[in-house]
């Protein structure tokens, strides 16, 4: 099954320059600006999904929300975060950990920075560490419904049950249409208690 949490997008925004920029010069937070602020037309958008007919027009929706999530501060930011991601995606986890680690430090108000370490961690199976930036990424973005499922997903892992199934049902009051919605189902992992039982 794929989650909405690992559904991370794959920008490239960054030019060469500015990667082997980022790669050479140590980044300092005091030289990081203020992340765009997109929560106007982000919660636009989490209308919409909510209004959404189809599993097809919710997923449509969903990344639009992620252009906006990983929007980051600036260009040297932006080549960060989408090396993290590439190294990422082909599987090389310790290499991306040090690139979300330079992008936290750089950035350390940016919530997609902590979002994306924390997937990394979940996919190592790291779920106390996932938990940590997950919880950070909602200080910093209280309605990033990807970080609240995440945030779900990481409480299942380390089968704290009761707190995954309130974390999933507040993600899901965002957005109906994620696909964890399936572990909420009678009989799935994170259905309320006495969900499938059957009245005789």
């Amino acid at each position: 099954m794929l989650f909405a949490f690992l559904r991370a997008p794959f920008s490239f925004a960054g030019c060469a320059a500015v990667l082997a920029a980022a790669a050479v010069f140590p980044v300092q937070a005091s030289e990081c600006p203020d992340a765009p602020d997109h929560s106007t037309p982000l919660e636009a958008l989490l209308t919409e999904v909510q209004e959404a007919e189809t599993e097809s027009q919710a997923r449509e929706i969903a990344n639009r929300m992620w252009e906006y999530w990983a929007d980051a501060p600036n260009a040297q930011a932006q080549a960060i975060l989408d090396r993290g991601m590439t190294k990422r995606s082909a599987f090389d986890f310790l290499g991306a950990l040090a690139d979300f680690d330079q992008l936290i430090a750089y950035c350390p108000d940016y919530a997609e920075g902590y979002n994306q370490r924390a997937f990394v961690h979940y996919l190592r199976r790291d779920f106390a560490a996932a938990l940590r930036d997950l919880d950070r990424a909602l200080e910093l973005s209280p309605r990033h419904v990807a970080a609240m499922s995440g945030r779900a997903l990481s409480l299942y892992g380390l089968s704290r049950l009761q707190e995954a199934r309130e974390a999933l049902a507040e993600a899901l009051k965002l957005n109906p249409w994620l696909p964890e919605r399936y572990l909420a189902d009678p009989g799935g992992p994170l259905a309320p208690p006495g969900a499938g039982d059957v009245e005789l």
